[in-house]
């Protein structure tokens, strides 16, 4: 049985440009974060499957750190194709953000990962 490493098959998708989730064969249902198995069923059926970089604030808090660092958003995303996954909204206030809010995918780098950021697809 070959090893399975979910985390860094996705890192190595963002890193190809890519935006991808897990999807169960059986059930059909797409999940984030990478896992080894399906949430809730414990399947292991699991694929990969490019999605597209849509998705809809379900929920946003702003951040107020100390000065002089600016305040930031944490939002919880929907994506188009249902996985609900946690991170930020650039291109706006933090207090702009709104849930509902249609937003765009984007991948980011650091030093060694790659993560999604969101942007408005319209004016805020």
């Amino acid at each position: 049985m070959s090893e399975v490493h979910p985390d860094a098959d996705y890192q190595a998708f963002l890193r190809q440009g890519r935006i991808m989730v897990q999807r169960s064969r059986t059930s059909g249902r797409c999940f984030f974060y990478p896992r080894v198995a399906e949430p809730g069923t414990g399947s292991t059926d699991l694929e990969w499957v490019e999605v597209s970089n849509r998705g809809v604030v379900y929920s946003t808090t702003t951040i107020r750190a100390k000065p002089p660092a600016a305040p930031y958003n944490v939002s919880l995303i929907d994506l188009e194709e249902g996985p609900r996954l946690m991170s930020r909204v650039e291109g706006v206030a933090p207090e702009a953000v709104r849930i509902g809010m249609p937003v765009r995918a984007r991948i980011e780098q650091d030093s060694d990962r790659c993560f999604l950021v969101f942007e408005p697809t319209q004016p805020a």
